[in-house]
């Protein structure tokens, strides 16, 4: 039976996509960051891990519900979308409002956190030492020398690191919701499985 005729296609392998993962992996150093540098008490803590948490929970939700509803899929996604978006402007503010430097997009430590791939929060914090210490570019050889970054604090460089994050994060997702929407268009979503099956049926002897 080909992939498109099924009437419950293979659904929920969320864990596989990058999008997930990057997701997953912001909410895990959001929760640090959140308990380290955020009064534990105040609305802003809770608005964060909220927001990165919602992330990670919609992608999980609308990859089940493809199955059944392509159209909830696409609409959690871009929950997920939105959410972390709003994470993002949780962290430029943190930075903002404290007089911390946003680091430029084409800046080698945010490009070495990205080449480093990491796995989990603990990989962000070795990464956030290296930076700290200097070690950054080509996966923590020296990048620079430490007199030259005198002032630079672990709140900057973890806030700055889960931005580039969630820009990778928000990029797959914005080509996962373009791919949703052209599959959507093409295929259609549960509704028209169910009458192409019930016209197959019908059509046996």
């Amino acid at each position: 039976m080909k992939k498109e005729s099924q009437l419950i296609p293979p659904h929920g392998g969320y864990r596989n996509l990058k999008s997930f993962q990057v997701a997953e992996l912001v909410y895990d150093v959001t929760v640090r960051f959140c308990n380290k540098y955020i009064d534990r008490k105040s609305r802003t803590h809770d608005q964060m891990v909220q927001a990165a948490r919602s992330g990670v929970q919609n992608i999980a939700e609308g990859s089940q519900a493809s199955g059944t509803s392509k159209k909830m899929e696409l609409k959690l996604t871009n929950v997920a979308r939105a959410s972390l978006e709003e994470l993002r402007r949780d962290y430029e503010d943190f930075l903002r409002q404290r007089g911390l430097p946003f680091w430029d997009w084409n800046d080698p430590r945010r490009a070495d956190l990205i080449a480093r791939r990491p796995a989990n929060a603990d990989a962000v914090a070795t990464w956030a030492i290296d930076v700290k210490n200097g070690r950054y570019g080509q996966h923590g050889q020296a990048g620079a020398s430490t007199s030259s970054i005198p002032s630079i604090t672990y709140p900057e460089i973890t806030a700055n690191g889960v931005l580039a994050l969630l820009a990778v994060a928000c990029s797959l997702l914005d080509r996962q919701l373009a791919s949703l929407a052209v599959a959507f268009e093409q295929h259609g979503g549960f509704t028209e499985r169910l009458y192409r099956t019930r016209q197959n049926t019908r059509r046996k002897p």
